[in-house]
């Protein structure tokens, strides 16, 4: 079972994020995310603000890649299956959180993941 250590945590829920999905036809998409909690040894919490074709990829395909760095370049890609919620315990965590004061907070993602690879 992969499990985050506190390195890479620290990394994860300090610094903005990307998330690659893909469509039915395979074609990409790239989206840059603010705020990400971890929320398990492994799994993360993405907050679904301004997402129209994230959403929609996710909703055909549940694979996704997420690459987070520090400004030292220390950094981590992810490899994960996502689920997404419009509503229940983590929407409600996501509208909770102080980050997402403000913002729309439209849904939750958790990808649980499945492979992590140093960026070093």
């Amino acid at each position: 079972m992969i499990k985050i250590t506190p390195k890479i945590k620290k990394i994860i829920e300090k610094n903005p994020l990307t998330i690659a999905t893909v469509d039915r036809s395979g074609k990409p998409n790239v989206s840059v995310v603010a705020f990400v909690k971890v929320v398990s040894e492994n799994e993360v919490l993405i907050t679904d603000n301004y997402m129209a074709q994230t959403k929609q990829n996710i909703l055909q395909n549940k694979n996704v890649c997420l690459a987070v760095w520090d400004k030292k370049w220390n950094g981590v890609k992810i490899i994960g299956k996502t689920k997404y919620f419009s509503s229940g315990k983590w929407k409600e965590y996501v509208e909770k959180m102080k980050e997402n004061k403000g913002l729309s907070a439209k849904g939750a993602i958790i990808v649980k993941i499945s492979k992590l690879i140093d960026l070093k």
